[in-house]
Order: structure tokens, then C-alpha cells, then sequence
């Protein structure tokens, strides 16, 4: 089965404009199969690299201009999956962007640590990038349609959306474990700044156990048996290989506001479960709320990549635990969300924000409306 990708279109439009084209995300998020569909009509103009081999490494790695066309050939799109386990990948392909100017280059990375370091400087305004996550709602929703996607809610809650998962239904339990061991471990391994995988582990563990909590680094390094500095390190690095992503506390006006806090969620509901081999279902869960959070707050992500709007977001709360799930700031305008999955719980934005910031618009999102909230 393969979905439609809303970034294919997207890609399609920016082939042969001069440019470099840089696909970030997940390993297994679908980085291989978006370029194959993308030039597909071009097959036989179109030279797959992975920069996981190492014949592949050692030829890129130092390379002429002379050289580049003789190993290209009269190939006219270059794709090179797994960019950043090459060396110099960034001067290379400033190379080939400058110098082969009749042939598109695209790269696909799944550690925006190293593959974004490596490019920022050779490739300043010579690059178009994109991020791919695991499939989003509104692609399985235009897939299997709207109704029947709906239905799959309480599934996506604990299994999540990656494209292995969502094609192989029934196999879920093992495939997660699988992905999640590599998926988590392989890249980060790679680094020489990780030097104990036990403490990763135990790090990411915790982070799973509090999801929708605010992450103290402090506590979480007592926890763990770390400093801080180290636990800030992990979570940084997990930030760039696409594990979890951190929720800033927003603060603009009321004094008791919470100014330097963070939550921490995972890019996929069945990763997170995964993590802790805890894959039971919604009806037996204590966790259900964090996982409709997480759930509704990493769909919003990718809605709004797949359609290239990156407005600022937060969470809000005060010292006295007055709370708003999820905020956005764009075009000088403000959002805020509070998100109940049961339906018969109070419903109610806190009057300390809405005192502080009355022009806010507010909506609460439900099981019954929730596709609304996961479109643009």
C-alpha cells in the first residue's frame, strides 16, 4: 500500500530550480519511498546512493568536480539517502550544486544533528528543506477517508502512525519493538557524544513516563543517576534524531506565569509505547490523557510542516498550576487550545489567561472534533 505524501507535490515543484533539496526525519518515516515516487517518471535519470555504505562514504567524501561527472554519469537527479553519515557531505554538495548545475541533487537525512551541521554553511542559499514525519491524519484520512480513519482513533493512540505500522495491521507489537530498538539506538550510537546507551536509555524511559508533564533536568538527573548538563546533552541529541520534541513555556504578562518550563512529546504515539513495552489498550490505561495529548499535539506538527506553516508554540501554566495545553503564535495572533478526552470532564480555560491575554481565541478538542484541529 502506498499513501499519498502531502510534501510530494510540494517537492515536485522545486526539482531543477537550482537548488539542493534536503529531506529531514525518522528513520522508517518514508524518506526513500517519497523520492522514488517523486522521480519515478525519470527512473532511468536517477542514481540512488545510501551514505550508509562505505563505498558510497569514501567516494563522496573527498571528491573533484572531474570526478563527480564521470561518477554521475549522464544521471540528471542524484539522491543520497542518509546524507549525514558521509564526510564533508556539505562541501560536496555545494560542489555538485555550483558546479554540475544541470543535475538536481537530493539528500535525506534522519539526524538533523549532523546533517544539518554539516550543510548550514556550504549550502547558505543553495538549498530547499523539508521534514517527513510519520503518516499524519489528513493522509490517511484522504487514504481510507475520514470516517474510517476516525474510527482507527483509539488505535493510533497506542500503535501511532509509522508507515510499517499502519500497513501491517496485526503486527504491530512486534514491528514497534523492532523500530524503536533501531530507530532510537542506531543513530544516536553513531555519536561520539554518547557514551553510555544504558543512560540513554534510562533517560528516554523517564521522558516516557512523563509525557504531558513538565520535564525538570534537575530531577530527571536525579532519576537517572546523571548531572544536568549531561541529561540536557541526551535530551538534545534525541531532539535532533527525531525522537521527541520540547514544548516551551509561554510568558508574556501575568507575573506568577511559569517562564522557563518545557514539556517534552514524542514524534510518535507508538514509539513512546514502545519504550515502555506497554502497548494495552486505551480502555485499561491510566495514561490516556498524555497519549490524546501527545497524539493531538504531534498531528498539529506535521499538518502544519506538510503544509509549510511554522507558527511559534507553547504551553501555558502558572505556579499555581492553572494550565492551557497548546498555544500558537503567528501573524501577531494567538491560539489556544485545551484538549479533554473524556467528555463529560469540566470544560474551562483558566481565567488568569484569559484576564492576561483576552484577545486570544480558545477551543477545546475532543474525540468529536478533533479532525477540525488536525487540518489547515
Amino acid at each position: 500500500m502506498l499513501l499519498k505524501r502531502t510534501l510530494e507535490n510540494k517537492i515536485k515543484q522545486r526539482l531543477f530550480t537550482g537548488k539542493a533539496i534536503i529531506l529531514y526525519g525518522p528513520r522508517q518515516s518514508g524518506k526513500t519511498t517519497l523520492v522514488r515516487q517523486i522521480t519515478k517518471d525519470e527512473s532511468d535519470s536517477v542514481l540512488l546512493l545510501n551514505g550508509d555504505e562505505p563505498d558510497v562514504r569514501n567516494i563522496l567524501s573527498e571528491i573533484t568536480s572531474t570526478r563527480l561527472k564521470a561518477f554521475f554519469g549522464k544521471k540528471r537527479l542524484v539522491v543520497i539517502d542518509e546524507a549525514q553519515r558521509i564526510p564533508n557531505i556539505g562541501l560536496t554538495m555545494k560542489l555538485i550544486t555550483d558546479q554540475l548545475p544541470d543535475i538536481q541533487l537530493i539528500a535525506t537525512g534522519s539526524s538533523a544533528f549532523e546533517l544539518a551541521d554539516k550543510t548550514s554553511e556550504p549550502l547558505t542559499g543553495r538549498k530547499y528543506e523539508f521534514h517527513l514525519y510519520p503518516f499524519a491524519f489528513e493522509e490517511m484520512a484522504e487514504e481510507f477517508g475520514l470516517l474510517e480513519e476516525r474510527r482507527m482513533l483509539k488505535h493510533r493512540l497506542v500503535y501511532g502512525a509509522y508507515p510499517e505500522i499502519v500497513t501491517h495491521i496485526g503486527q504491530e507489537n512486534e514491528l514497534l519493538r523492532l523500530l524503536a530498538g533501531s530507530y532510537l539506538y542506531k543513530d544516536l550510537l553513531m555519536l561520539e557524544d554518547i557514551k553510555k546507551p544504558t543512560l540513554l536509555e534510562k533517560i528516554i524511559q523517564a521522558l516516557a513516563l512523563q509525557l504531558g508533564s513538565e520535564v525538570s533536568t534537575n530531577e530527571l538527573g536525579n532519576l537517572v543517576g546523571a548531572n544536568r548538563k549531561t541529561v540536557e546533552k541526551y535530551i538534545d541529541l534525541l531532539v535532533k534524531s527525531y525522537v521527541i520534541f520540547v514544548l516551551p513555556a509561554f510568558s508574556r504578562n501575568a507575573r506568577n506565569e511559569i517562564r522557563k518550563g518545557r514539556k517534552v512529546y514524542f514524534y510518535d504515539n507508538g514509539i513512546r509505547n514502545a519504550v515502555l513495552g506497554n502497548f494495552n489498550p486505551i480502555e485499561s490505561r491510566t495514561d490516556v490523557g498524555a497519549l490524546w495529548e501527545n497524539y493531538l499535539i504531534s498531528e498539529r506538527l506535521k499538518v502544519l510542516a506538510n503544509h509549510g506553516k511554522y507558527p511559534r508554540q507553547y504551553f501555558w501554566r502558572t505556579i499555581t498550576q492553572q494550565e492551557v495545553d497548546y498555544l500558537e503564535e503567528g501573524n501577531g495572533k494567538l491560539f489556544a487550545w485545551e484538549f479533554k478526552w473524556n467528555l463529560k470532564a469540566k470544560h474551562k480555560i483558566p481565567n488568569a489567561f484569559i484576564t492576561a491575554y483576552p484577545e486570544t481565541q480558545t477551543e477545546f478538542i475532543s474525540p468529536d472534533n478533533y479532525d477540525e484541529f488536525l487540518s489547515v
